[in-house]
């Protein structure tokens, strides 16, 4: 896999990258082997980009990652660690004393002097007033200290990255971390993208399969998608599913095709998962996406295209 440029911070990361939260055991338990195992297989595989944070499985996620990341015993310089702030298991707190806290915390769970990229987690569950005022400027001590390298905010709406970028000084957020918003049913972040690259800021895409949406398997029970568009999903999967072919494939493939998003984030928890994921990449790059199968899905989807949810609180 050829590595992308991620914005302007000079990192440079794989297409795919791999999401930790899994390894917190959020949706089931990850037996340790397995999980070293599967960060093994990823950096043998040429994975360079992990991400977690310390609300996914309670820390556990962030501390299982440190834990791989040793065992793995490959070079600080050969991989590139996100983690995030702001919102834990017992809630959310942007505030710059627990955001300075947190920091030290994720850095000791990693096992890591610094991490590559700090995000505010989700910031739509606060005023976005505060992560201006408060707490981007304490991100950037935190910087200046050396003990993240560069500073992300993340979320579900689209609306809440201009809202910030808009109101803070040019270079203070580095990059964004948006999810659900590039995929086969959804593209609404394309319209952001030139708006992202005049302020210099790098892109992460994450959900490539809608969180579950995209699956033969459905989505958990709790997904908060319209009921309208889990069945348009549901329609699309059984379309693929009796063409004897995986909508999880051609989903992971469609959203890797836009190169102006340096990297796509997807769960994985096995060395299974890890192959299947960058044999669907390398697969791109080398005969590209099966089109007569994307029109054909896409047409399923066309009804529901961009269709969301709401997430966050009513802001003023």
């Amino acid at each position: 896999m050829e590595l992308r440029e991620l914005g302007a911070t000079g990192l440079r990361v794989s297409p795919v990258g791999f999401g930790a939260s899994p390894l917190g055991h959020v949706f089931g338990d990850v037996p340790r082997d397995v999980a070293r195992a599967a960060v093994r297989r990823a950096l043998d595989l040429g994975i360079n980009f992990f991400d977690t944070s310390p609300y996914y499985g309670g820390t556990v996620s962030e501390s299982v990652l440190g834990d791989c990341l040793r065992a793995a015993g490959v070079r600080r310089d050969r991989f590139v660690v996100a983690t995030k702030c702001g919102r834990y298991r017992e809630g959310f707190d942007f505030s710059a004393a627990r955001v300075t806290r947190s920091v030290d915390e994720s850095l000791a769970r990693l096992g890591l002097d610094y991490v590559d990229i700090l995000h505010c987690h989700d910031i739509e569950f606060t005023d976005l007033d505060q992560i201006v005022n408060e707490t981007i400027p304490v991100l950037q001590k935190i910087k200046e200290s050396g003990k993240a390298r560069f500073i992300g905010i993340t979320g579900l709406p689209l609306s809440i990255y201009t809202y910030v970028l808009d109101r803070v000084p040019p270079g203070s957020v580095d990059v964004i971390l948006s999810y659900c918003h590039y995929g086969i049913n959804d593209t609404a972040l394309v319209d952001l993208l030139p708006y992202l690259k005049s302020k210099g800021v790098g892109v992460i895409s994450a959900s490539p399969l809608a969180m579950g949406l995209l699956t033969d398997n459905g989505p958990p029970e709790w997904h908060p998608a319209p009921k309208e568009l889990k069945l348009a999903c549901r329609a699309a999967a059984d379309h693929c599913k009796k063409k004897g072919k995986n909508i999880t494939k051609l989903a992971m493939q469609y959203s890797l095709m836009n190169n102006e998003i340096s990297t796509v984030l997807v769960g994985m928890n096995s060395p299974e998962q890890v192959e299947e994921n960058v044999a669907a990449a390398i697969e791109l790059s080398t005969s590209g996406i099966d089109k007569e199968l994307l029109h054909e899905v896409e047409a399923i989807l066309e009804p529901v295209k961009n269709m969301t949810w709401s997430s966050g609180i009513e802001q003023a």
